[in-house]
């Protein structure tokens, strides 16, 4: 079956490795991100490997704006069977002094955006009782930060409310997981991201008796009780 990825917030690191991992496997792919030349880039290159690319600009953390881009996509491509969410805002800025507008714009993009995402994907998914849902989540969910507060409760959000969708949608076939990237994804010290997307892949084709609502990567080595 041919799968349709619709990736969110996709850019040049995470969302393209993940895009080119899926189309190895002949998936149709569609784009979503706020910088239009941006994306035709990205789609560029994904055609020349030959693979069918939609792109559709949107600001994530509008919805009109949000929606709308996934309504182009399925005119384009069709329904998604597999939705990728990367969206995420750096936001500085203390609990106390951080601006509440700022905050807010952050949890717009990295929970809200999230939101209206699955939305737009699951009753599809539902109709064809099949699907998968990967939420981007990262340690800073559970690594309470003083500096940049808000990124943290945001990914907690996220995590919540994978674990919450996990339970709404697992019994109907849907797939959703919420992966804690254990790492940073640039840098000297970066995580491999074709590895994550590697992950990515084997999460969307393994078996619903191996699904879980929360996987790490690199996956947490357990501590020996001896």
């Amino acid at each position: 079956m041919n799968e349709v990825v619709v990736i969110v917030a996709a850019g040049p690191g995470l969302g393209l490795a993940v895009a080119r991992r899926f189309a190895r496997e002949g998936a149709s792919i569609g784009l979503i991100a706020r910088s239009r030349p941006r994306l035709e880039e990205l789609g560029d290159g994904l055609r020349e490997q030959g693979t069918l690319v939609a792109v559709a600009a949107a600001d994530v953390a509008d919805e009109t704006s949000l929606r709308a881009a996934f309504a182009s996509l399925r005119d384009l491509l069709g329904d998604a069977s597999v939705l990728v969410f990367n969206a995420s805002e750096w936001v500085e800025g203390s609990p106390t002094k951080v601006a509440y507008d700022a905050f807010l714009h952050g949890l717009q993009v990295g929970v809200g955006a999230a939101v209206v995402s699955v939305q737009e994907v699951a009753p599809a998914m539902r109709a064809q009782g099949r699907g998968t849902i990967v939420l981007t989540g990262s340690v800073a969910a559970e690594r309470p930060s003083v500096d940049a507060a808000t990124v943290g409760v945001a990914k907690a959000g996220l995590r919540n409310l994978a674990l919450s969708l996990h339970r709404e949608l697992e019994p109907e076939g849907i797939q959703v997981v919420t992966v804690t990237i254990r790492g940073v994804l640039q840098g000297p010290r970066s995580l491999d991201i074709d590895d994550i997307a590697e992950h990515f892949w084997a999460l969307h084709a393994q078996p619903s008796s191996a699904w879980a609502a929360e996987v790490s990567h690199p996956p947490q080595v357990q501590e020996s009780s001896a």
